[in-house]
């Protein structure tokens, strides 16, 4: 253990599982991003999450569950939603849904909405996590709201320091990019935030999306403004000017490549990397290539377009 960073082996695990039952806070690797746990039916625990991030109140929380057995518990599923659970978790898929009466978590983590996000993750940390504690946690981007999404510890301690009781070290997070969330509606659905998971796959699972929801804010990740590096960023940049950092795709070879091969999986798990590394650099200005508006490109430019908000 290096100072509150904790490798995720099995003492880690039991370790992580002892603080979180006390109500304290834990940074555990998921497949996407580093989350900031805390144990979803705590309102003292849920507000040292809001405390530590600086997060506004406003802002709901993803509750993270082992299984479909256990999110029945918190939310309402009808047949589209079992669907996509079925087809898509574990994994990097979050579902909006209508919250259960008497649901066991804290009122703070849905911000007073109706609805509850969900989702099921496939690392085995954050899985390991969840069956040692037997609870469930809600678990939001483990840095300082607004900023860049951790994909390492390191990132994690960089932003948050003390104010995380513990951080489990399981590497670099593989997808490297938030969960896909998906509204589930009486009236069809729609993807709130696009991630490694795409609306054609989802369309495939459940059938078309509809026209969009009530608008206003229903799940992490909405801010106009968000997964920002601190510093002016410009898109669609091909060629870099006199102060910027460069984050190249494909053959805009840049400071920093996303993937030299033009992979998109590969430019989102590197993306947030590229963006530490790019806020960490003297160059007071970033730029970025241009990438693809199609699959997984979709969630990046997303990124990208907040981040430059």
């Amino acid at each position: 253990m290096v100072g509150n960073i904790h490798a995720a082996d099995a003492a880690g695990i039991a370790r992580a599982a002892q603080v979180l039952r006390a109500g304290g806070l834990v940074a555990v690797p998921t497949e996407t991003v580093y989350g900031l746990a805390a144990r979803a039916d705590s309102a003292e625990a849920i507000a040292g999450i809001y405390r530590a991030k600086g997060r506004p109140d406003f802002n709901p929380l993803i509750v993270h569950v082992p299984g479909l057995a256990e999110a029945e518990a918190l939310a309402r599923f009808d047949d589209r939603a079992r669907a996509l659970a079925q087809a898509f978790w574990p994994g990097a898929l979050t579902l909006v849904l209508p919250l259960q009466g008497g649901a066991a978590v804290a009122s703070a983590v849905s911000a007073g909405l109706p609805t509850l996000a969900l989702r099921c993750p496939a690392h085995p940390a954050m899985r390991a996590v969840l069956a040692e504690t037997g609870l469930p946690l809600a678990a939001p981007s483990a840095n300082r709201s607004g900023g860049v999404s951790p994909t390492s510890a390191a990132h994690v301690a960089a932003s948050l320091g003390d104010r995380v009781d513990l951080i489990l070290d399981g590497g670099d997070c593989p997808a490297g990019i938030e969960s896909t969330i998906v509204a589930v509606r009486e009236q069809g659905w729609q993807v709130l935030r696009p991630g490694p998971i795409t609306e054609s796959e989802i369309a495939r699972a459940i059938g078309p999306a509809s026209s969009p929801g009530p608008g206003g804010i229903e799940a992490p990740g909405q801010l106009a403004s968000h997964y920002a590096p601190g510093k002016p960023v410009r898109l669609d940049a091909r060629e870099s000017h006199f102060g910027e950092f460069h984050i190249g795709f494909r053959e805009v070879e840049g400071d920093f490549n996303l993937s030299p091969a033009g992979d998109l999986g590969e430019a989102a798990a590197r993306l947030y990397a590229a963006l530490h590394r790019a806020a960490a650099d003297p160059a007071a200005r970033i730029a970025v290539a241009p990438i693809p508006e199609e699959g997984i490109g979709i969630a990046i430019n997303d990124r990208l377009r907040r981040a430059a908000a």
